[in-house]
């Protein structure tokens, strides 16, 4: 696959655009893991974000009903529809995904497929913003399984009181259950990265495991509370949510919550950073 892959970027005269984050996966073995890691059928749909030259598009084509290919690099369309040209079951669109209108692609693919996986191999620099995107959108998609930075996905899975938890890892966590499926190694890239990549599967929710009272709020209690990973929950709430002159109403709603002030969020649980938002939210003055 490696010379093949070559073979076809010499073809039609392609060069890799670093802005683009751009890393083949050259690995068949590791192609197939991904598809089967999807667990699909002839009844099921996948949405592939950046299918490059079509080599995991390739596999998806040929287990699942129909696949809906974004890229959005123009150069790779006549690649991909060369490449793709025995499966007519899958459809490129050349568009940037965090621009497209991925919630009509998704009801309109779930008119004539049973589940959906959202899948690809993600560049680093937009990661973050594509899966949020996918989550908050609340789409009615299955599963998301990506391939990405080693670092982002073990961000995105780390539990409370490891290096790794943070914002990241409770926004993931409020809408999907995330599984790390294998970590890939840099060797297997053409050009080859920096840094080893990790497969994330992100099982979707049916409803967020806490109530919240405004998820808005839940959110920028939560991210205001890892701002500075060093300092407590008291000073971070303090300085980046709340403002000095609302001391006593924080003060009230920790004690409400059961939590000391001198913790770290990456000491808090979801459930704590849940229960503190709730409790500053109904201790607010009109």
């Amino acid at each position: 696959m490696p010379s093949r892959t070559k073979e076809i970027l010499e073809e039609h005269g392609f060069s890799f655009k670093k802005s683009l984050g751009q890393n083949f996966l050259i690995d068949i073995n590791i192609l197939n893991k991904i598809v089967d890691a999807a667990v699909l059928d002839d009844e099921d749909g996948v949405i592939e974000i950046g299918p490059g030259i079509g080599g995991l598009t390739e596999q998806f084509a040929k287990k699942a009903k129909k696949v809906e290919a974004f890229e959005i690099d123009r150069r790779l369309i006549p690649v991909l529809e060369q490449t793709l040209s025995p499966y007519p079951n899958i459809t490129i669109h050349h568009q940037d995904v965090l621009k497209a209108d991925v919630e009509d692609a998704v009801n309109k693919l779930r008119e004539n497929v049973r589940h959906i996986t959202v899948a690809g191999n993600l560049p680093y620099y937009v990661t973050t913003p594509i899966i949020m995107k996918l989550l908050e959108k609340r789409l009615p998609i299955n599963q998301m399984i990506f391939m990405m930075q080693k670092e982002v996905a073990d961000r995105i899975a780390a539990a409370p009181d490891s290096k790794d938890y943070g914002s990241l890892s409770i926004a993931a966590q409020y809408y999907a259950y995330p599984e790390k499926m294998m970590i890939v190694p840099k060797t297997v890239f053409v050009p080859k990265p920096n840094v080893d990549s990790a497969v994330l599967r992100l099982k979707l929710r049916e409803a967020p495991p806490v109530q919240v009272k405004d998820e808005t709020y839940f959110f920028q209690v939560v991210k205001a509370s890892f701002a500075q990973r060093r300092k407590t929950i008291w000073n971070n709430l303090q300085h980046n949510l709340l403002g000095k002159e609302n001391r006593d109403l924080l003060a009230d709603a920790l004690k409400r919550a059961d939590i000391d002030p001198q913790r770290r969020g990456e000491s808090m649980s979801m459930e704590e950073f849940a229960t503190i938002s709730n409790e500053l939210l109904s201790n607010q003055p009109e």
